[in-house]
């Protein structure tokens, strides 16, 4: 299992969260990958969930935020956007590991008689397993280091046997394998000072597991001052050097930058005893998109109208991560500083009057405020009456509107209902006996929901499509053939395309085969950018390389904006 690893070397970077969850792990660990590739080193980042799951497909986007799905169209953690963001690079199954696949995957052996008839225990057999996964995708991406961000945080009993996995390595490449703690330090509003404490304690918990962590990422509010790091060196048995400070900053593009403040990057390759293989730092395209971020003096009001934000007393918007991403890419490829409003579908759902002939709910009116609206994808029938008003009012308005998956369909809906005079045009996801079933179910995907199969069964990955000359679409490709992401199970019904067409909607993106509707949008004549998307364009936005549809969306808001003034 180990030979492949001791032959070539390989360095391993494992990244462990303490404290509390939401510390920043995925951003920390996308960061130090960066700066290794920086310093001419090829890097595969690698998330662990410690989930039982064997997916992320079917996890809660309220609880565990966005699904992020690959080319090969696995669905994953969000942190595998930000690892493919930071790094641009398309990374593969083998970069995700959760227990669920673990466990089935011995489980299935064990069936198999793979073991032989041996007893099949916990340990070792979970450590090896997860073992072998890291040097599988070792050997896929043949890299140079793997930084391992172990999901969750020390002491959380699911992780102790991915935890087990690396202190194993350590063990058998004590010269080749460190470890990072990501650890939040509080400052209690009440005392007024930086506490180090709940860190200590993370540490101690973290030893007792048998492993001492080469460096702290010491997260906070404020920046980590020299006393705290003197105290977290001697207490924590870590050099001060190496207690890295990690304030809460207004990007996390910034953060590779601020770590660079502390000389993570020569002092992580000092550790695993290896030596830059450039000159220069590759990394002065990064530099200069985080100064444009920050320098953007026009600013563009985008509304984001989705539901996944509701969280007990909380909002959050982690369900639509890379959306948010995606818009932050094309805005400073303009020179322009995006601000989002969040807006929850459910609002323009329904309005009732109180005792006193009050309505209650959202005035649709208040969007002719904003440059742009987006409406980014979901599943299900809460607040999708909202959202089709919205889309109704901003086609009317002339508001610029981009549709990722669901709010392309619904596009779609609202445009047959009120253009094309079907009434009772619907999804047959919301009314299997819709009059109109403008948006159906793919033919493929009956069987797997007649017989439960909802994981991984979607239509899901990077599919080619073919976009039309002379659209909004082609103009902002500047190409015919794309390759661009999916992850759904119904799409606008073939019967109806013709219909739809002769009133004004062009399909400017089909399938290679024409039967599958990729985008829908309206001419500018008609309107300044009504376009929606099957699939999802925001997987494949990087900081470098911002999607062209969102730049062309951008570029008509800043115009709407322009001409308001």
């Amino acid at each position: 299992m180990a030979t492949n690893m001791k032959q070539r070397k390989h360095k391993y970077i494992f990244v462990i969260g303490g404290v509390m969850s939401g510390v920043g792990k995925g951003v920390t660990t996308a960061s130090i990958a960066m700066l290794l590739q920086a310093k001419g080193f090829k890097v595969n980042p690698i998330k662990v969930d410690p989930y039982l799951n064997v997916d992320a497909g079917t996890m809660n986007p309220t609880e565990h935020g966005e699904v992020f799905v690959l080319n090969s169209g696995l669905e994953c953690d969000q942190d595998m956007g930000n690892y493919e963001r930071f790094l641009n690079l398309n990374l593969g199954n083998d970069d995700y590991i959760t227990s669920g696949m673990v466990y089935r995957h011995v489980i299935d052996k064990e069936r198999a008689l793979g073991y032989k008839g041996k007893c099949v225990e916990a340990l070792p057999h979970i450590p090896n397993e997860i073992l072998r996964r890291i040097d599988r995708a070792v050997e896929t991406s043949g890299s140079d280091v793997s930084v391992i961000e172990v999901g969750g945080t020390v002491g959380d009993y699911q992780n102790i046997m991915f935890l087990e996995a690396a202190r194993r390595l350590w063990l058998t490449h004590r010269n080749d394998v460190i470890f990072i703690l990501v650890s939040y330090l509080p400052v209690p509003g009440t005392i007024g000072e930086m506490k180090t404490k709940p860190t200590q304690n993370a540490v101690r918990l973290l030893n007792s597991y048998g492993i001492q962590q080469d460096f702290i990422i010491a997260r906070g509010p404020v920046p980590l001052d020299e006393k705290r790091k003197e105290k977290l060196a001697i207490w924590c048995n870590t050099e001060a050097e190496r207690v890295i400070s990690a304030p809460d900053i207004e990007s996390i593009y910034d953060v590779p930058l601020n770590f660079e403040k502390d000389n993570i990057s020569s002092l992580i390759l000092s550790s695993l005893n290896l030596k830059s293989r450039v000159r220069r730092d590759g990394f002065e395209k990064w530099k200069k998109f985080v100064s444009r971020t920050k320098n953007a003096k026009e600013e563009l009001s985008i509304a984001v109208i989705g539901k996944y934000f509701d969280t007990g007393d909380f909002m959050l918007s982690d369900a639509y991560l890379s959306v948010i991403e995606a818009v932050k890419h094309a805005a400073a490829k303009l020179g322009k500083k995006a601000v989002l409003s969040w807006l929850n579908a459910k609002d323009y759902d329904h309005k009732s009057e109180d005792g006193l002939g009050k309505k209650e709910g959202s005035d649709i009116s208040s969007l002719k405020q904003y440059d742009g609206i987006i409406v980014p994808g979901g599943f299900g029938e809460a607040g999708i009456e909202g959202k089709i008003k919205v889309i109704q009012f901003v086609r009317e308005n002339k508001i610029p509107y981009f549709g990722l998956c669901y709010g392309m369909q619904l596009a779609v809906i609202e445009y047959a209902r009120n253009v094309a005079g079907l009434l009772g045009a619907h999804t047959t996801e919301i009314n299997k006996e819709a009059l109109h079933k403008v948006i159906d179910i793919m033919p493929e995907q009956k069987k797997h929901m007649e017989e439960g199969k909802y994981g991984a069964t979607m239509r899901l990955g990077a599919y080619e499509a073919r976009v039309k000359d002379g659209t909004i679409a082609r103009k902002a490709y500047g190409k015919e053939i794309i390759y661009e992401r999916h992850r759904h199970r119904y799409e606008v019904n073939p019967e109806y395309i013709g219909h739809l067409e002769k009133v004004g909607m062009i399909f400017s993106a089909t399938s290679p085969n024409g039967v599958l509707m990729e985008i829908a949008e309206l001419p500018r004549k008609i309107h300044p950018f009504f376009l929606g998307t099957q699939f999802h364009p925001e997987f494949q936005s990087r900081p470098l390389v911002p999607h062209p549809l969102f730049t062309e969306f951008l570029k008509s808001a800043s115009a709407r904006r322009n001409k308001n003034k």
